[in-house]
This record gives structure tokens, C-alpha cells and sequence, in this order.
């Protein structure tokens, strides 16, 4: 297979209280705080009818991954069996593309979003923004 590489610009970043990997829960749903996108303002039209209360799903990329992992113990636990990554959500992967289901809370500015919930760490590359 061919070497082929691709690049991606981002559209904006993730501002959230999360500093540290480490703090960071695995899920949203596991007592992650909100957190703000932060959008480039140069895609600010892309953010037409964009509203409170609706749900996108957020692509990111996972800037503090280790991208040699190619197997982990899933959620961290060593008593779990060592399992491929394409079969996890571990954001050690080869591409660490993050992939989030997030609510809008409120629209603080034309390139400024509130979020309820987001597992991403505070400077997280945002890839883009898609409707559910």
C-alpha cells in the first residue's frame, strides 16, 4: 500500500477547563465539562443556522495522541485483553481523529460556541463541524 499522506486545516479550537490528558475523562458522559469552540473567523458563514439546543457531531484531532499505538487495554484497565485500536475509542491511533456527538448550549458570538459536555482538552485542533 502506498505511502499517501493528506493534510487537513483546522477550523477553529477547543477551549475547555481540561488541561492534562490525564484529567480528561474517556467519554462526555463521564462528568466532562462544557467547553467553547472557538471558530477561525474566516468560516464564520459555515456557522449559518447553527442554533442552541442542536446537536453536532465535532471532528477533532487528537493532538496529544500517541500515534504509534497500534493496541491498547481498553479504558485502561491492564485486566482488560490487549485489543487492536481500530476495535476501541482510545485516542492513541495511528490518525487520532476524535469523534463527538456535542449539544449546543448557546451561540456567544458568530464564531464562538458553547458546549455542554466535551472530553477534549483545552487547545484540541477542531477538523470540522457536522449536523446528526
Amino acid at each position: 500500500m502506498a505511502d499517501v499522506s493528506y493534510s487537513f486545516r483546522s477550523i477553529g479550537i477547543v477551549r475547555s477547563s481540561l488541561r492534562d490528558i490525564h484529567d480528561a475523562p474517556n467519554q462526555a458522559s463521564e462528568g466532562a465539562p462544557e467547553a467553547l469552540l472557538e471558530i477561525d473567523p474566516a468560516f464564520a458563514p459555515a456557522l449559518h443556522r447553527v442554533a442552541p439546543e442542536q446537536d453536532l457531531i465535532l471532528l477533532t484531532w487528537l493532538h496529544r495522541a500517541d500515534r504509534s499505538i497500534l493496541q491498547t487495554h481498553p479504558r485502561g484497565d491492564p485486566n482488560t485483553p490487549l485489543t487492536g485500536v481500530f476495535a476501541t475509542r482510545s485516542p492513541d491511533r495511528p490518525n487520532p481523529i476524535g469523534l463527538h456527538r456535542v449539544t449546543i448550549t448557546a451561540v456567544e458570538s458568530p464564531t464562538l460556541l458553547r458546549i455542554a459536555a466535551l472530553e477534549a482538552i483545552d487547545g484540541t485542533p477542531i477538523l470540522d463541524l457536522k449536523a446528526v
